[in-house]
């Protein structure tokens, strides 16, 4: 069988965006609906990402005794970050293992957007150690804390036209230190905000696959998280 790289990615974008829109015609409860497309983000993510991250619904804490709201995408690091709470499939997560949150809705609107930014925002304010790290030659200054990627990922937008000013609008508003670096629509396409201000893309009809590749790319100029500070949580064994 000969293998076509183009196809390949076409299929990718085509099975998740089917996969979201059959979730919103056959589920009607809101809930139901909700937990079907995070579950759809979340099983694209972990199927293609490489294994070193781990991605689950999840709550942010920091050393400090703060915590975010529980985040719809989390993606955090397994390798090397000793401190994981699991209870009945609740996670709760350091702060300092966190790469990039996500949060998931079924359209793009004014509302979801500013809902994600203070989400972001939330965790993005919570304390992060960094420690010195030994190393066969000696020991390595603590590595600078990386900064964490945020964004919103959605099925549809409920804006026509579903990828213009009103997005932009949305997106440039102030957000403080909520702003989303990266999000998708799955059946129009991309958008996101860097220092320069606000982009929006339409990748020729795979937005989830362009998503997926640019998110990679993001992650890896992340490298690794920084080496945490166990004692500052042992503290509170107290």
């Amino acid at each position: 069988m000969k293998w076509n790289l183009a196809d390949l990615m076409a299929g990718l974008h085509a099975e998740v965006e089917h996969r979201l829109g059959t979730s919103r015609r056959t589920l009607g409860h809101p809930g139901a609906l909700g937990d079907a497309s995070e579950g759809v983000w979340r099983e694209m993510l972990a199927d293609y990402l490489p294994k070193r991250y781990s991605i689950a619904k999840a709550t942010v804490i920091d050393s400090l005794g703060a915590a975010s709201d529980q985040i719809d995408i989390v993606i955090f690091d397994r390798q090397y970050t000793p401190f994981i709470y699991n209870f009945q499939g609740g996670f709760v997560v350091p702060a300092e293992s966190v790469y990039a949150v996500f949060e998931s809705k079924q359209a793009v609107n004014a509302q979801h957007v500013d809902y994600a930014q203070k989400k972001v925002e939330g965790v993005r304010a919570l304390h992060r150690t960094s420690l010195p790290v030994p190393h066969v030659g000696g020991m390595a200054d603590p590595k600078p804390l990386h900064h964490i990627l945020g964004g919103l990922l959605t099925f549809e937008s409920d804006w026509n036209p579903p990828l213009g000013d009103a997005l932009s609008r949305a997106l440039e508003a102030d957000a403080k230190d909520g702003r989303l670096d990266m999000g998708c629509v799955a059946a129009h396409g991309l958008f996101g905000c860097d220092a320069s201000g606000c982009f929006i893309t339409q990748p020729h009809g795979k937005p989830a696959t362009a998503f997926l590749l640019e998110l990679i790319s993001r992650l890896q100029s992340c490298a690794t998280v920084p080496m945490i500070d166990i004692s500052a949580y042992a503290r509170w064994l107290t």
